[in-house]
């Protein structure tokens, strides 16, 4: 499958152990499907995704971006650009959410198959799926599916354990 990476799958991937036993298991699964299934698809990313995995500590922005070392760019054309405009303005995220739109509109413009993301507040969030869908189609587009690692994994992780 044709693969977007958003920014929360290197950013969980190589994060130090966190307390909280939500975040620790989604790192956990982050690092499984990393490792056990990145190999059998496509894999894409953009400058944003690198852009943003560039902050924070040095050491740890060095880690987020050696992992996406090979991963190609798709770029922000213009079309692009204007489908990230439409679902900004479409008040579906909030107008300080412009990175993620653009991670919706690229997935999208270059008809990816999955968006993989932790980002469930904006992104893998059920509740604005439908209303998204119908909004990227009427701009000549289709949504990929937007899913977690965990999601993604399905029956391998349960293989694993």
């Amino acid at each position: 499958m044709r693969i977007y990476i958003e920014s929360t799958i290197p950013s969980y991937g190589v994060a130090r152990p966190a307390r909280d036993l939500l975040q620790a298991a989604r790192q956990q699964l982050t690092r499984d499907w990393w490792d056990s299934q990145r190999a059998k698809h496509e894999l894409f990313t953009s400058q944003v995704v690198l852009d943003e995995i560039a902050f924070g500590e040095k050491a740890m922005a060095q880690l987020r971006l050696e992992t996406l070392h090979a991963v190609p760019l798709l770029q922000v054309t213009d079309e692009v650009k204007e489908l990230a405009r439409e679902v900004l303005t479409s008040g579906l995220l909030p107008v300080t959410a412009d990175r993620d739109a653009t991670h919706i509109a690229l997935a999208s413009a270059y008809e990816m198959e999955i968006l993989l993301s932790w980002n469930c507040r904006h992104i893998a969030n059920a509740a604005i799926q439908a209303r998204l869908r119908r909004l990227v189609e009427e701009a000549g587009f289709t949504l990929p599916v937007i899913c977690t690692p965990e999601e993604l994994m399905g029956n391998n992780h349960e293989q694993n354990n």
